[in-house]
């Protein structure tokens, strides 16, 4: 317990350094970079949940559907943990009434409105992932003009020591605000790109439902010959 105490004490006393160094430009860097980490575990939880890139049930539905089994198809949906299933259902059930259209209509909305709700909060980490280098070299710039202003009143008794410190504690900020971007770009890069493979999806699964290729039914009567 101890040395539990001891690290957490000097991890503190790290973080507490590095603003006294770094100012409000690190102290906001921090923040968003908290937001941050609280809105990625959020969306992976969410993706999760949903059941986002698995969908093969929805995919054995499908097969079962254009063989022309739609109870099948239907039991299948209806196992299925996929966010999707239950569009893909409402597009099977009615793509063959004489409201086609419009019910196609509808399950493209509906699909639409939950790919927005996944896509709730990636604006955000984008938004982090740009601003973030900009406000770490605004501290950066901040922080030469505060250096140079100190070589300017030290007139002709300069001290390089002084001014190289003054210079690294003024990087201190774009190397931080690259350290929040970095991996925020990195997240935001795939979570978006699992949104975008599952809009893809839908896509073809509900042109699939309302267009199935149907294998001819085997029991029908044969035709006759000329």
């Amino acid at each position: 317990m101890s040395t539990m105490t001891e690290i957490w004490t000097g991890v503190l006393a790290s973080i507490a350094e590095i603003v006294a160094v770094g100012g409000p430009v690190v102290v906001l860097l921090m923040v968003l970079s908290v937001v941050s980490f609280a809105t990625v575990l959020y969306k992976i939880w969410q993706f999760r949940r949903a059941g986002v890139g698995r969908h093969r049930r929805v995919k054995l539905a499908l097969q079962a559907f254009e063989r022309g089994d739609e109870a099948a198809a239907t039991a299948t949906l209806s196992a299925s943990r996929s966010y999707l299933a239950q569009v893909v259902q409402r597009a099977i059930r009615g793509g063959d009434t004489a409201g086609g259209t419009a019910c196609s209509d509808r399950c493209d909305a509906e699909a639409e409105a939950l790919f927005l709700r996944l896509e709730t909060g990636l604006g955000f980490l984008d938004m982090v992932a740009q601003l973030a280098p900009l406000i770490g070299l605004f501290g950066t710039v901040l922080g030469m003009i505060e250096a140079f202003q100190g070589l300017q009143a030290a007139g002709t008794s300069v001290d390089p020591t002084a001014l190289a410190g003054g210079i690294w504690v003024a990087l201190l900020t774009t190397a931080a605000g690259l350290a929040v971007a970095m991996p925020v770009a990195a997240v935001h890069g795939w979570l978006a790109g699992a949104v975008e493979r599952d809009r893809v999806f839908a896509n073809c699964a509900l042109r699939q439902a309302f267009a199935p290729d149907q294998i001819a039914d085997t029991h029908a009567a044969p035709r006759e010959v000329a």
